[in-house]
């Protein structure tokens, strides 16, 4: 007999143009008590958040902000002791804003609600954050947002290379797949084929689409922000970040480690899962060509790294999340890492 398991998922998500103006609406028809917290960067937070504080105050919340330039433990520990205090959180920004409010409420008890500034990563819908805190990358388990309210016009304004980036993360969803499906098979990993197949089907919709999303229309954020919410609901279905992250995701992590200065975490796993589309014998020239098409790096010299931090990535990867088996195995010898990379033309 199985365990019991505990899925997660948004009780609202309000997608469109122009609904950033009903999220005091929302807020009230969720029976959330303040006072209100909005968590931003000062960029978010002059691109919407200063709206929703105005908002909010309209339908009679008392609302403070807090302004963070990092994701890290310490910005996390700040925010909750503002949190204690509060009602509820809003994190309204791409990735760094988003995470840091999703865990610091987790942390405290207090409901989240996502007002995503750019479709970057499934950060916006998920319940898991990227938090910096010690030696290595972590991404930590949270909770989901109790609502979404994601303003496609607001995210249209950000910059395309932010857009890209969320597609990158999708696409990534075609190895990460590949690799829970072999620690199934290998390991006796538990498995939902549920939970793959909506991963997939995120992933394939950008793939089909990519000609669209390059346009940068209301309508191409609008399909990548659906893929993004689908491919979190994907997680919270499995009670784990496999459908979406696989060995591609380690590359990434193992970039941000050796790098001086990375890339968007997006955009290294789009070029991430080109490679490990190859290892698992799919079609990474698929990959490589959507990509292209929507705008997104596909080499190093697109991610603005030298070759031999993407050689040394490959080679370190394995060791991100030992537990966690991927195709990678024990780990590529530099000589291979070299291979892979130079083979699909990421160096």
């Amino acid at each position: 007999m199985k365990e019991p398991k505990l899925i997660q998922l948004p009780r609202e998500v309000l997608m469109g143009p122009r609904v950033l103006s009903r999220v005091g609406e929302v807020c009230e028809r969720l029976g959330l008590e303040g006072p209100a917290v909005v968590v931003a960067d000062r960029r978010t937070y002059e691109v919407a958040g200063k709206r929703v504080e105005r908002l909010l105050r309209a339908r009679g919340y008392e609302v403070a902000h807090v302004f963070i330039r990092e994701a890290d433990m310490q910005t996390v520990r700040e925010v909750e002791r503002i949190a204690r205090s509060s009602g509820f959180l809003l994190g309204v920004g791409g990735g760094r804003p988003i995470d840091v409010a999703k865990y610091a409420s987790f942390q405290v008890g207090k409901p989240f609600i996502s007002v995503p500034t750019a479709a970057s990563h499934d950060g916006i819908a998920s319940a898991r954050a990227s938090i910096r805190g010690g030696r290595r990358p972590a991404s930590v388990q949270t909770h989901a947002p109790l609502a979404i309210v994601a303003d496609t016009l607001v995210i249209k304004r950000a910059p395309h290379r932010l857009l890209a980036a969320g597609c990158g993360d999708l696409v990534a969803n075609l190895t990460a797949v590949r690799d829970w499906q072999l620690a199934h098979r290998l390991r006796g990993e538990p498995y939902s084929e549920y939970a793959a197949t909506l991963s997939l089907v995120s992933a394939q919709l950008v793939i089909e689409n990519a000609p669209v999303i390059r346009k940068h229309t209301e309508e191409s954020v609008r399909k990548v922000v659906k893929s993004l919410i689908s491919s979190s609901v994907a997680m919270a279905i499995a009670g784990s970040s496999r459908p979406a992250s696989g060995a591609e995701h380690l590359f990434s992590h193992a970039l941000d480690l050796v790098v001086p200065k990375p890339a968007l975490h997006g955009e290294q796993c789009g070029v991430g899962a080109i490679m490990m589309a190859y290892l698992h014998g799919e079609d990474w020239e698929a990959i490589r060509e959507a990509l292209e098409t929507i705008g997104a790096p596909t080499d190093a010299r697109g991610l603005g790294i030298e070759p031999k931090h993407v050689v040394k990535a490959l080679t370190i990867a394995h060791r991100i999340r030992p537990e966690r088996y991927t195709v990678l195995g024990r780990g590529l010898s530099r000589r291979a890492a070299e291979r892979l990379a130079k083979t699909t033309g990421v160096i």
